[in-house]
Formats: structure tokens, C-alpha cells, sequence
């Protein structure tokens, strides 16, 4: 499992994930993508073990709402809680056409709550890392969490 709040360059460590599947696989690196898993019962998983495919990340921060292990999807931050800790997330290479994200948020991970950088030769901000696709309840739509700011972050300082 890898605290992704660790690396200095997160976008390199994912990039070696998928390296790492498309040498596996034999397949071209630009033909993949990443698929989420939200791991809501940890004890199901040994964690001293490397998944066969991809990354356990974990020491992500969710800000605008929470994480519901029960419904296994988002839910309604609690009464005064700013940031909930975020369950380990199991980021899995896999072939973009054979990914279904299914009813879920395109939730930004940032590496600090600023959300502010500058914009590197990746095209992205220096403080965004990617896009995580999280599940979310019927009842909702993607927008209703972007009005609400929600994101993920590495760490919690400034």
C-alpha cells in the first residue's frame, strides 16, 4: 500500500503503474487508463501483499463530503467535519474501451487544499495529481458534488 501524500511527483509513480501493466500485458501503454476501487472493508485485503495488477493507495483526504462504507458510494459530509479520511483506493490499469465508470463523480485528488499551481508542461496544475472516479448514490448527479467543491487531497497543509 502506498501513501500517496509521500511521493514528490505522484504523476511519475502512476505513469510506472501503468508501465508496469502494459510491459505485463504486452500492450500498448496509450490504450490504458485507470479504473477505481473504493476498498470500504479493509479486512478483506492484505495490504502486505502487491495487488497482481495496479496500486493500494491510501492517506487521501476527502473535502465537500464523505465516504458512506455502508452505501458504498458518497454521501453528505457530517455536521462540522471539514475533511474525512478516505478508505484505501485500489487504482487499477486496465484497457480504456473495458472501463465502465458506471454512475460515479470525477473527483480531482489535489496535493494541497489551495488548489492553486502553476501550470507545468503536463498541462495540469503542479498541485493537481488526477482524477479519481468515485461511486455515487442514485439519488445524485455529478454535478451535485461539484457545486459542493468536493475533492480528494494528499495532504492537508498549504
Amino acid at each position: 500500500m502506498f501513501w500517496l501524500s509521500g511521493f514528490y511527483f505522484t504523476q511519475s509513480f502512476l505513469t510506472g503503474a501503468k508501465q508496469n501493466y502494459a510491459r505485463k500485458y504486452v500492450i500498448a501503454i496509450d490504450t490504458i487508463d485507470f479504473d477505481f476501487s473504493v476498498l470500504s472493508d479493509e479486512s478483506k485485503y492484505d495490504f502486505t501483499v502487491p495487488p497482481q495488477d495496479g496500486v493500494h493507495v491510501n492517506g487521501l483526504f476527502v473535502e465537500g463530503c464523505r465516504w458512506d462504507e455502508k452505501k458504498e458510494a458518497l454521501d453528505e459530509s457530517l455536521p462540522k467535519v471539514l475533511y474525512s479520511t478516505m478508505k484505501t483506493i485500489w487504482v487499477v490499469p486496465k484497457i480504456k474501451d473495458n472501463i465502465d465508470y458506471g454512475h460515479s463523480y470525477k473527483c480531482p485528488i489535489y496535493k494541497t487544499a489551495r488548489r492553486a499551481g502553476t501550470l507545468s508542461t503536463t498541462g495540469h496544475s503542479t498541485n493537481f495529481v488526477l482524477y479519481v472516479w468515485l461511486p455515487m448514490q442514485k439519488k445524485h448527479k455529478e454535478r451535485h458534488w461539484v457545486k459542493k467543491g468536493v475533492a480528494m487531497l494528499t495532504g492537508l497543509s498549504d
